[in-house]
C-alpha cells in the first residue's frame, strides 16, 4: 500500500512529493484497513490538533470594494489562560470542562436528534472576574478559534449573517458585554434594507443568529456571551437552546485564592490563609484585584501580609460607606416622619377651622340667610333650604 502526499514549495522548486509505502500480507489486509489505519489517523488528527495554533479573528478594513472593504483579521492567540489558572468556583469550573467534553464528542447524537452542533454560554459577573480569560481557557483547551464580533461594528442583519457564515467550523464565537455594546432595535422593526448605510441591527436578527436557520451554516461551533449585568438582557435571549449554560463569575472567594495563590506565589498553605479566608466572606473584592495585590512581592509572607492589610482597609471602607448609607436613611425616615407629623396637624388645624365654619353656616341658614343645602360628610357641613 502506497500513500502520497504533494507538498507545496516555492515558484523556483515547483511541487514535490512524499511517499510513505506500506508492506504487509495479504491476510492482514482486513485487520489494516479496518484498525491500523483508522488508528493512525485519530493519532495523526490528535498531534495536529495538539500542535494547532489558536487564532483570534476580529473584524477589521483590508481594502477591497467589496463588501465595503470588511474581512476577518487574524493573530496568534497567545494567551497563557488554561483551566488551573482560572480562579472561579471549583464545582462550576469543572462541569463546564465536563460539559465542553461532553459536547465534542457528540456529533453523532446531535444529528440524530435533529439539533446543530452548537452550544452557548452565558458569562455574567462584576468587572474584573475573568470572564475573558476563562473564553481564553476555553480556547486554549479544545484548540478552538476565537471570532470576536463586535456588534457595534456590524450594519444590519443581513451583515451580520454573512459575517457568521464566514466563520470556520471549530471554532467560539465571542459577543463581549452584550448589554451595553449596541442598542438593539425592537424584533417589530424587522431587518433593514441592504442599501440603507443608517440601518440598526434587530434583536429577531440576533435571535436568528443564534439558533436560526442561518446557525446551521456549520457544526462544533461555540457561542458565549459576556455581561456585568445579566438583569438587563432580553429573556429571550437567556433561553436554553441560545444559551445553554449560565456561568457566574464572582467576586473572589477562599477557594478562587486559593488558585491564585498557588499561581503567583507557589504556596497551597500559610498561617494567614485562615485570616484572609474570613475576610473574603465580607469584603467584595475580584480576582483582577487579589492578583495585583500579590504581585507586589515575590516573597509569600511580605505578599500575604500585603494582602491583609489590604483586605481590612477594604473592610474599613466597606463599613464607613454602611454607616453613612444607614445615617442618611434614617436622616431621611425622620424628614419623612416630620412631613407627616406637619401634615396630620395641618388637616387637624383644617378640620377644627371648618367645623367652625359650619357653625356659622348652620346659624345663617337657620335664620334664613341662605337659600341653599349643602352636605358634606366628611367634615359634617350642613345648610338648609328654605322651607316650601
Amino acid at each position: 500500500m502506497t500513500c502520497k502526499e504533494t507538498e507545496e514549495r516555492s515558484s523556483q522548486r515547483g511541487k514535490a512529493e512524499r511517499v510513505i509505502e506500506l508492506s504487509f500480507p495479504k491476510k492482514y489486509m482486513e485487520r489494516i484497513l479496518n484498525i491500523y489505519l483508522p488508528y493512525v489517523m485519530e493519532k495523526s488528527n490528535a498531534i495536529k490538533e495538539q500542535n494547532k495554533v489558536v487564532k483570534l479573528y476580529a473584524l477589521g478594513y483590508f481594502g477591497g470594494d467589496s463588501d465595503r472593504g470588511r474581512a476577518w483579521g487574524s493573530t496568534n492567540l497567545d494567551h497563557p489562560a488554561t483551566f488551573d489558572t482560572i480562579a472561579m468556583d471549583p464545582s462550576m469550573k469543572q462541569a463546564l470542562i465536563d460539559d465542553l467534553d461532553r459536547f465534542v464528542k457528540r456529533r453523532n447524537f446531535y444529528r440524530r436528534v435533529g439539533k446543530v452542533w452548537k452550544r452557548g454560554y452565558l458569562l455574567f459577573g462584576p468587572p474584573g472576574t475573568g470572564k475573558s480569560s476563562l473564553i481564553a481557557a476555553i480556547a486554549n483547551y479544545l484548540k478552538f478559534n476565537i471570532y470576536d464580533m463586535e456588534l457595534t461594528s456590524v450594519y444590519c442583519n443581513s451583515e451580520l449573517r454573512r459575517r457568521l457564515v464566514s466563520t470556520s467550523n471549530r471554532s467560539i464565537l465571542v459577543i463581549e458585554d452584550i448589554d451595553c455594546s449596541v442598542r438593539l432595535q425592537d424584533r417589530q422593526n424587522g431587518e433593514c434594507a441592504e442599501q440603507n448605510e443608517y440601518s440598526k441591527l434587530t434583536l429577531s436578527g440576533l435571535l436568528n443568529f443564534i439558533d436560526g436557520l442561518w446557525s446551521s451554516c456549520g457544526d462544533e461551533r461555540i457561542i458565549v456571551f459576556t455581561t456585568n449585568h445579566k438583569n438587563r438582557l432580553d429573556p429571550a435571549l437567556l433561553r436554553p437552546g441560545r444559551m445553554d449554560m449560565h456561568i457566574h463569575m464572582s467576586y473572589c472567594n477562599p477557594s478562587g485564592f486559593r488558585i491564585l495563590v498557588s499561581n503567583y506565589l507557589g504556596i497551597n498553605d500559610h498561617n494567614l490563609f485562615p485570616e484572609i479566608d474570613e475576610l473574603l466572606t465580607k469584603v467584595e473584592v475580584t480576582p483582577a484585584k487579589i492578583a495585583e495585590v500579590l504581585m507586589k512581592s515575590e516573597v509569600a509572607e511580605v505578599a500575604l501580609e500585603g494582602l491583609v492589610e489590604f483586605l481590612k482597609r477594604k473592610k474599613t471602607e466597606v463599613a464607613e460607606v454602611g454607616n453613612k448609607q444607614k445615617a442618611s436613611r434614617e436622616a431621611e425616615g425622620d424628614e419623612k416622619i416630620g412631613e407627616f407629623v406637619r401634615k396630620t396637624k395641618k388637616r387637624r388645624s383644617n378640620t377644627k377651622r371648618n367645623r367652625k365654619e359650619t357653625t356659622n353656616l348652620y346659624r345663617e341658614a337657620r335664620f334664613g340667610a341662605s337659600d341653599i343645602q349643602i352636605i358634606n360628610r366628611e367634615y359634617n357641613v350642613y345648610v338648609l333650604l328654605p322651607r316650601s
